[in-house]
This record gives structure tokens, C-alpha cells and sequence, in this order.
């Protein structure tokens, strides 16, 4: 009787839930929900919140991450986000190559290179999105651009933080 009643309880060590996997993705999907709240701004300061999220669970783990979970987060971003079809696919399918690629290649890596690397890909997205604005014919100056990178690469560590409690609440630690 004391048996069953211990084994019908998680105890901490025991493992995460079995949605755990799902986690991740989710909360990429969740973020870009984002792109839905009424925020009104004509100059586009804010970032793109799935990909700041996609950047920081890539980089706190690797392990739940097949690369092929690129192209449908991506597809989901795109059809919220309003970018054209393709463009947050082919984007984030090459970031996470590209990641796997700084994974083999480092021995380590701490905060600091960590925050660097991110602050490159969010540069990198936000130059990309005005070049294919530009080749539309939108007259964006480059300028625009450098309100949305710096918020972006600012708010990195609050979202990285965000996803490391996510987490631990995702593997119940």
C-alpha cells in the first residue's frame, strides 16, 4: 500500500515529463505569437521574439534540438510575422547548421561568446530582412535597422534567461 502510493509521485531525479521534448518548440510557436499584440510603431524597434528564443534554447541545449525543426518553426514565424514565405526557414535552418558547426568546432564556450554569437545572428536576421526589403522595392534606410538589432541583442539575455527557467521547469530540476 506504501508502495503505490510512492510510485504514483514524481520525485526530483526521476526524469522530465514525457511533453518535455515538445517544450522547445512550443514556446518558439509561443513567441511568434508575439507578432500579434497591438503594438504600433512606425519605425519597428521591436525584434523578432522566435528568433531570439529559437537562438537561446539552441545555445543553453543542443540535445532537443533536430536540425529539421528549422523549417516548420520557421514556417510558422513566417505565416505570424508577415515576412515572406521561406524567409525565416531558410534563415533559421542556416543558423542552426551554422550553430552545429560552432559546436563542433569550440571547446567551450561561457556567457560572453555566447551573447557575441547571438548578437551576430540577430545582425545578421535584421540585415537579411532589409536586404529582401529592399529587393521589394521598400526605400528602407539602413539606419531603421539599428534600433531593432540593439533591442534585440540587449534583450537576448532576458529571453535566454527566460528559456533556462522554462527549462528547468521543462526537466524538473
Amino acid at each position: 500500500m506504501v508502495r503505490a502510493a510512492l510510485a504514483s509521485r514524481r520525485r526530483i531525479g526521476d526524469g522530465p515529463a514525457p511533453f518535455a521534448a515538445y517544450i522547445p518548440a512550443i514556446s518558439v510557436v509561443a513567441a511568434s505569437f508575439l507578432a500579434a499584440m497591438p503594438i504600433v510603431s512606425m519605425s519597428g524597434w521591436f525584434p523578432d521574439f522566435a528568433f531570439l528564443v529559437l537562438l537561446a534554447w539552441r545555445l543553453l541545449r543542443s540535445d532537443p534540438w533536430p536540425a529539421w525543426w528549422a523549417a516548420p518553426l520557421g514556417l510558422v514565424n513566417d505565416l505570424f510575422n508577415g515576412h515572406p514565405i521561406g524567409f525565416s526557414i531558410a534563415l533559421w535552418s542556416a543558423t542552426m547548421l551554422a550553430l552545429d558547426l560552432i559546436d563542433r568546432r569550440t571547446m567551450w564556450r561561457d556567457y560572453w561568446i555566447e551573447w557575441g554569437l547571438a548578437a551576430v545572428f540577430i545582425f545578421v536576421h535584421e540585415w537579411l530582412e532589409w536586404q529582401v526589403a529592399a529587393a521589394t522595392g521598400a526605400a528602407v534606410p539602413f539606419s531603421r535597422i539599428l534600433a531593432p538589432v540593439l533591442v534585440a541583442a540587449f534583450a537576448f539575455p532576458v529571453v535566454a534567461w527566460i528559456v533556462s527557467r522554462i527549462d528547468q521547469w521543462r526537466l524538473r530540476r
